[in-house]
């Protein structure tokens, strides 16, 4: 890019990040790059060949949508635009400082280019920059696209840049923060509105976190009206006069206790024959490289690190040039990387020196996914070492990503299962056994690859064996289990919802807010009440519909299908039709809201809003004379006398949802194992029998 610059200027580079422009003046600059302040934010100034440059950063987003209005009640809004993000946003002073900088630069260069992040947060950053700061810059500007930041790809990079490289991910970006911003603005002013008449605080909502938070409230609902149906299991204890081992019954779910019962009778002291002995051998290939939603679920699984925070670390690991840049959606690995160079890196720390020695003698063709994302690769070490001590987690994320980029190199295991089956009589009992034949790529994952080798007693087809005792146990049905923020990060990618960048918030934003709560992600009152809004006056917000839509069409904006201009009207419309609605059931959904909250905030005492007088909430109350429990409204005695019995004995839950027949709470009565569901109030039309 060199010969075509003009005389009596600069190239004025724009990075996302401090890190990055401090990286790429080491790569590209031909001596000691020299650091300085402007407005009180460092940039870099060195010369490549007869180029001179100059790098500064933005960190993060410096611009932001939002309304012109002062007044944080007013709605609904469509006059929205992009603004300083310190004017809009609390958190982000520093942006004011960065944006003067960049303007001051942008005056003495004669050559542009974007190096932010290349994916639609990135390229949104540099565009608006380029656009406001720099004065119109963004058509003319250099884009430098790279996945790592060695010094190799970044010279590389800079040596290929071209315009307008990134157009079609800066509009889909540009119109996703304008999209959600009318979305969460205006029905989240419309829900506060709605809330402040019930005594409440701020309510928020989004076209990603409604249905996000529907997903754990309808988990909820499932866990909490589920039935547990009882099974038996029966197994017996062989003797051969040298071992003595257990083999299950083949029937795993023997319906009732009776035929469990006639089963012992048929075997217990009797004998069995050793029926069949089956031998399978199963090959075992290697998982693909990661994707950010894979290394997200693994690191949850072995170290139990939360999305957010993976994420977190995956990006100080890609800033150290040690991993490429992890917020991407691919599991492959394309040809163009130089394989044999990374692991000769590798090779070079103790750690990976055996396995990556042992990949370097054969030929390099790596295990890959299905998912593509054509802005970065799989995620992968760079072969580099690290600068600096890494602290643990940054460790424990390196180790795993460097042991899958190397596994998917290596063969696949080989696993041996043997099932053995005993007949008693007409019954039969099955034993298992499993080992590894040959650990291929297990041995390269190591410790985060679980596989556990099974024996099997030395029988052989024929075999008589004594039943020397048999058991029956009674079994119940698993409850649907609760989503874990990985789980939950899963299904939103199944669904289609959210970017591989913002699920991690969401589901943050959601705890932080209080909808959710817990490890096992439960549905609190409060949140159960706006999924419930939501559905009876803007049910669009909490399905999956309007979102997997509206990124379909954020995907034809990328592509160039579509400007993006078609899409804004369509929100607009969609919007106004669901505030109508809000505005017309403001009372009631104030009245809604504000009995959750207080339920949210004083815990499971509180079943529900109460139905006489609409204002006040259910709870469980304990007599100070009897020491009896009872159901009764927080607004007695003064405004509502409202009670119910509850039963004395087993621990009693709220459901999320009322009576559909006389609105009083529903609760879950349990004792032991089992658990009924009750209406609270004894006049309920459901009683009548």
């Amino acid at each position: 890019m060199g010969e075509n610059s003009g005389p009596g200027g600069y190239t004025l580079v724009i990075c996302e990040k401090p890190d990055v422009a401090r990286r790429i003046c080491e790569a590209l600059s031909d001596g000691p790059p020299a650091g300085s302040l402007i407005e009180g934010v460092t940039i870099y100034r060195f010369k490549r060949g007869p180029e001179d440059f100059v790098v500064c950063s933005a960190q993060g987003h410096v611009y932001a949508v939002s309304d012109p209005f002062k007044e944080r009640s007013v709605y609904p809004i469509f006059d929205a635009e992009w603004y300083q993000s310190n004017l809009v946003e609390k958190d982000n002073p520093n942006a004011a400082r960065r944006v003067e900088a960049i303007r001051k630069l942008a005056e003495g260069a004669n050559r542009f280019v974007n190096a932010c992040d290349f994916d639609a947060e990135g390229e949104t950053i540099g565009f608006n920059l380029l656009r406001y700061a720099c004065r119109g810059r963004e058509g003319e500007a250099l884009r430098a696209k790279f996945s790592t930041l060695t010094a190799g790809e970044l010279v590389e990079s800079f040596q290929s840049a071209k315009p307008r490289a990134g157009q079609g991910l800066a509009k889909a970006g540009r119109a996703r923060h304008l999209v959600d911003f009318l979305w969460g603005v205006n029905l989240s002013r419309a829900l506060s509105s709605a809330a402040s008449a019930g005594g409440y605080r701020v309510v928020s909502i989004g076209r990603v976190q409604g249905p996000t938070l529907k997903f754990v409230a309808e988990r909820e609902c499932e866990i909490q009206e589920f039935v547990p149906i009882p099974f038996w299991k029966a197994r017996a204890v062989f003797e051969d006069g040298q071992s003595r081992f257990t083999a299950f019954y083949a029937k795993e779910r023997i319906e009732s206790k009776a035929v469990a019962e006639s089963v012992r009778r048929d075997c217990e002291g009797g004998e069995g024959i050793v029926s069949g002995i089956r031998k399978t051998i199963a090959w075992v290939p290697p998982n693909p490289p990661f994707n950010i939603g894979d290394l997200q679920r693994e690191a949850y699984r072995a170290f139990g690190f939360p999305p957010s925070r993976t994420l977190h670390i995956a990006e100080r690991l890609y800033l150290g040039s040690l991993i490429s840049y992890p917020r991407t959606s691919s599991q492959k690995l394309p040809k163009s990387i130089d394989f044999r160079q990374i692991l000769r890196g590798l090779q070079g720390m103790a750690d990976y020196s055996r396995e990556a020695g042992e990949l370097l003698q054969g030929q390099l063709r790596p295990v890959e996914g299905a998912k593509v994302d054509l802005a970065h690769p799989a995620i992968h070490p760079t072969g580099e070492r690290p600068r600096r001590r890494l602290d643990s987690p940054e460790a424990k994320l390196y180790d795993m990503v460097v042991r899958r980029f190397m596994s998917a190199f290596a063969p696949a295991a080989k696993r041996e299962r043997v099932a053995v089956t005993i007949a008693v009589g007409e019954h039969e009992f099955r034993l298992e056994g499993t080992r590894t034949v040959y650990h291929g790529w297990f041995a390269f994952y190591g410790r985060y690859w679980s596989w556990k080798d099974v024996d099997v007693p030395p029988v052989k087809e024929g075999d008589r064996l004594r039943v020397a005792d048999f058991r029956i146990e009674e079994k119940f049905d698993s409850k649907p289990p609760r989503y874990n923020q990985s789980s939950l990060l899963e299904k939103m990618e199944q669904e289609g919802i959210g970017t591989k960048a913002t699920r991690a918030e969401i589901i943050s934003t959601l705890l932080a807010r209080g909808y959710i709560s817990g490890e096992s992600l439960a549905v609190t009152t409060f949140g159960q009440s706006v999924v419930e809004v939501m559905e009876a006056s803007a049910p669009s917000i909490v399905t999956t519909r309007l979102t997997r839509g509206i990124e379909g069409r954020l995907e034809a904006v990328e592509g160039g299908l579509e400007d993006g201009r078609e899409l804004v009207r369509d929100t607009v419309r969609s919007i106004t039709e669901q505030l109508i609605v809000l505005r017309t059931n403001e009372e009631e959904i104030g009245a809604q809201l504000g009995s959750a909250s207080r339920a949210t905030l004083f815990g499971s005492n509180i079943l529900g809003r109460c139905p006489v007088c609409k204002t006040g909430n259910l709870r469980i109350v304990r007599s100070a004379k009897t020491g009896k429990r009872f159901v009764g409204c927080t607004n007695y005695p003064a405004a509502c006398r409202a009670s119910a019995p509850l039963p004395q004995r087993g621990t009693v839950k709220a459901s999320p949802s009322p009576c559909r027949r006389c609105l009083w709470p529903v609760v879950y009565v349990g004792r032991g194992r089992h658990s009924w569901r009750l209406c609270v109030n004894p006049s309920c039309p459901s009683k009548a029998k």
